[in-house]
């Protein structure tokens, strides 16, 4: 068969470690012998993060506003023990946080659900989807070590010159501290981007913060969705027969467990980091995720909801056989094809990517499945197979389906 076309480039960001490997395990046996692949490249790898000063990925992210389509794979943030194993001018911060700041808007996250891997919470039986800010916060935080006879204020110069101080701690001992932000205008994003992804699924939204606690901070984000929903959104959700409804973090986590699923629960950047992978281990694994970024302006970004899997990749190293989840990774770059081809209005390309994620859902629906699995999966003929297997079995059912 003649290959896919494509009119406009998807953006491309290589990432590390083992999900690199995949990467391109992806890429050779189940993207480019049937897509005519456009895409403009950009190497996310540590060692070339570190050669540009990170330029490479502000590079990606403007590359990203421009063609409005991104895939990217996992990426390392640094500690202080990479920056001895890769010898780095600096920590760099999260490649992920980096590309948030400057897209704006908000991750969603759901579980891949397959026959066989049951939830470990057993009152869930749809898919729970985490909305995550992707601004602010923590992953945008300014933090100093803070010695013994220390004072410490939070400082604010006015437009017109005026200043407003208030006391943070007055240290006695050594301490740290830590200064976060947020915008109003991004808050306001993903207000929208969580009411317009609600009225698509036709599903409930919760929105969780702790605003009891942080009466400003936190009361903001409370307010602005409060605000938004009342003034654009209520008539419409009426009408779609769907509820917003805010709660305290404290309860959401309560009313969760006890959930049968099938909602969408939004988070703060930092409480939507944890939970989506608190949701992603208790349906099965972390590599069973979907994961897009979406900005008010209609650019999306998909990812992998995981880490680089650095154990599996020093077994690679030495030339051992490694069985890893490639399934997060793949998905990427369905979401990513499906709507490059809804955007360009290439319906061969969608179709390509739906059948795919078919093969996938098969594939392991049929036994066959990589290590994390086999351990999760109570079907009675199961077989493990390695990294590149996983992929070759996959690829053995597209053939059928296409």
């Amino acid at each position: 068969m003649a290959k896919i076309p494509m009119t406009t480039p998807l953006v491309e960001m290589d990432g590390d470690e083992m999900t690199r490997i995949i990467w391109k395990m992806i890429k050779d046996i189940l993207i480019t012998p049937y897509v005519d692949l456009k895409s403009k490249y950009y190497d996310l790898g540590l060692e070339n993060r570190n050669a540009t000063n990170d330029q490479v990925t502000i590079d990606s992210a403007e590359a990203t506003k421009k063609y409005g389509v991104a895939v990217k794979c996992a990426t390392i943030t640094p500690n202080a023990a990479r920056m001895t194993e890769y010898d780095l001018k600096e920590m760099w911060k999260s490649p992920n946080g980096t590309i948030r700041a400057i897209l704006d808007g908000t991750v969603f996250r759901s579980p891949i659900i397959v026959k066989g891997i049951t939830p470990y919470i057993p009152t869930w039986k749809k898919p729970i989807t985490i909305a995550r800010h992707a601004y602010g916060d923590v992953y945008k935080n300014t933090e100093m070590v803070v010695k013994g006879g220390s004072k410490a204020e939070l400082l604010v110069t006015n437009a017109d010159g005026t200043t407003e101080k208030s006391l943070i701690h007055d240290f006695k001992g050594d301490g740290v501290i830590q200064g976060m932000h947020n915008l109003d205008s991004s808050i306001g994003s993903f207000a929208r981007a969580c009411f317009n992804y609600a009225l698509d699924l036709k599903q409930d939204i919760w929105f969780a913060t702790k605003d009891t606690i942080s009466k400003k901070y936190d009361h903001t984000f409370k307010d602005i969705f409060q605000e938004i929903f009342d003034n654009e959104y209520k008539e419409k959700f009426e009408e779609a027969g769907i509820e917003y409804f805010y709660t305290l973090i404290d309860d959401a986590v309560a009313r969760v467990v006890r959930s049968e699923g099938g909602y969408i629960w939004a988070c703060k950047n930092y409480d939507g980091d944890v939970m989506s992978d608190m949701i992603a281990t208790a349906f099965g694994s972390l590599a069973m995720m979907t994961s897009v970024l979406v900005s008010p302006d209609g650019i999306y970004e998909y990812e992998a909801a995981h880490g680089t899997v650095q154990r599996h990749y020093y077994k690679h190293l030495k030339g051992e056989e490694t069985s890893t989840n490639s399934v997060a990774t793949l998905f990427a770059w369905t979401g990513a094809l499906k709507k490059r081809g809804e955007l360009d209005g290439i319906s061969d390309l969608c179709d390509f990517a739906d059948k795919l994620e078919k093969a996938t859902i098969t594939t392991i629906e049929e036994g066959v499945m990589t290590g994390d699995l086999y351990l999760l999966s109570t079907l009675e003929n199961k077989k493990k197979v390695n990294t590149e297997e996983f992929l070759l079995a996959v690829n053995e059912r597209l053939k059928a389906i296409l």
